[in-house]
């Protein structure tokens, strides 16, 4: 999925490795695993609620994440002696920023004090709903769009302070009154599908822009189907 860019600055700091001290401790009692605390903001400071960000192992690919809360921060806990890989999972992508090294430990050594990972972050503010397709000249929705629309009510239920503009937008076939009526009516069927599925009226609306806003040119077909589309604009 093609999707706008953002921008992320992920900064780290490293706790020292402490040993435990006396004999009366098992081995099995000192934690093998590090505590990481994470925070995300965006680039003015404000926090950035309700997102996932999760640490991929290089070792077997096994991943953790976590969410965040209403102030920006989350704890886990990951395998010492491994490198994560860090992912910031959008609507239906993810992309890949920086690695975490969190070294092995030997002996009676544990990681007393958390990693601390400060992410500042700058999600995209808008997205094409892929594989949101309808019947040519009307505004049923085909049976294949259920899937990615049913994506979009998880990715509302998730980041539930949020709200939306759906945009319909249409090549240029046709005259310019038909396609703005034709993509307003494919706006709205894509609201109608949300407020079915639970999604606060207050929280969508929707708007068709007709053949005004091309993103590539109409003197060819793939350039008219990537035309056809459906936007998500997140609102402030």
């Amino acid at each position: 999925m093609k999707r706008k860019l953002f921008y992320s600055l992920i900064s780290f700091l490293i706790p020292v490795i402490v040993f435990s001290q006396g004999g009366t401790v098992q081995d099995a009692s000192i934690p093998k695993d590090a505590p990481v605390n994470v925070s995300m903001t965006d680039f003015k400071g404000n926090v950035l609620s309700r997102e996932i960000v999760i640490f991929r192992s290089n070792l077997n690919g096994r991943e953790y994440q976590g969410l965040t809360d209403t102030t920006g921060k989350f704890s886990v806990r990951l395998p010492a002696g491994d490198k994560y890989e860090i992912f910031i999972l959008g609507f239906k992508d993810s992309t890949s920023y920086i690695v975490l090294d969190i070294p092995p430990l030997e002996g009676r050594a544990y990681y007393k004090d958390p990693f601390k990972v400060a992410i500042q972050f700058m999600p995209a503010k808008s997205f094409i709903l892929e594989d949101c397709n309808f019947e040519t000249g009307k505004a049923d929705l085909e049976e294949d769009s259920y899937k990615v629309l049913d994506e979009l009510v998880a990715y509302l239920n998730r980041k539930d302070d949020e709200r939306i503009e759906l945009q319909g937008h249409t090549d240029n076939v046709g005259s310019a009154k038909s396609n703005l009526v034709l993509s307003e009516a494919r706006a709205n069927t894509v609201r109608n599908y949300l407020l079915s599925k639970g999604i606060d009226p207050n929280r969508v609306t929707a708007k068709g822009y007709g053949l005004t806003v091309p993103i590539a040119s109409n003197k060819t077909e793939e350039g008219r189907a990537q035309n056809r589309r459906t936007e998500v604009k997140i609102l402030d």
